[in-house]
């Protein structure tokens, strides 16, 4: 353009027209090669996407024949025995958890009874002024030979009784 202005300023039209001829026929090629850039940047995305295609179909038929594979290999039925054994057992578990847990909690209770009635007892003498700790000392004991009533079988259960419970429930 710098050129066309200079010959223009000459008077040299000749010049002029030529010079604007292959101005505008450099825009034009200019045009041109962004165009097939783009069209070569086009070009370039779709083979990868046809190649990320591929892969995907290739992926897809691998896991077709692992599934197919597998499918041949598992029998339901044995898969639901299977489920419904776990699930008996699981039962059992359960069963045998929540007994332990009931003969815990009466074990624990009992004692914690035990030391609550003590510690209202002992609240009650203070309150009145009595001290029980240096009287009862001196106090005679009934039975000291015979089996206190926290010793008795009666409110325990042997590993005998457990088992056979154990047994009628059908636990091993």
């Amino acid at each position: 353009e710098l050129e066309i202005k200079k010959m223009a300023k000459t008077g040299n039209k000749e010049a002029c027209k030529v010079l604007a001829k292959q101005l505008v026929q450099l825009r034009k090629q200019k045009n041109r090669t962004y165009a097939v850039s783009s069209k070569v940047t086009s070009m370039s995305t779709q083979t990868k996407v046809m190649n990320s295609q591929m892969k995907m179909a290739g992926a897809m038929s691998a896991t077709a024949k692992t599934m197919q594979a597998v499918n041949k290999k598992m029998d339901p039925q044995k898969t639901l025995q299977t489920m419904q054994n776990f699930q008996k057992e699981n039962m059992k578990m359960e069963m045998t958890e929540e007994m332990i847990n009931d003969t815990l909690d009466d074990i624990f209770d009992a004692s914690d009874e035990e030391e609550e009635t003590q510690d209202i007892v002992n609240q009650v003498l203070d309150e009145i002024g009595i001290e029980i700790s240096g009287k009862m000392a001196k106090a005679p004991s009934a039975a000291r030979g015979l089996p206190s009533a926290s010793a008795s079988t009666a409110g325990t259960i042997s590993d005998e009784e457990i088992e056979r419970q154990l047994k009628a429930l059908g636990v091993d």
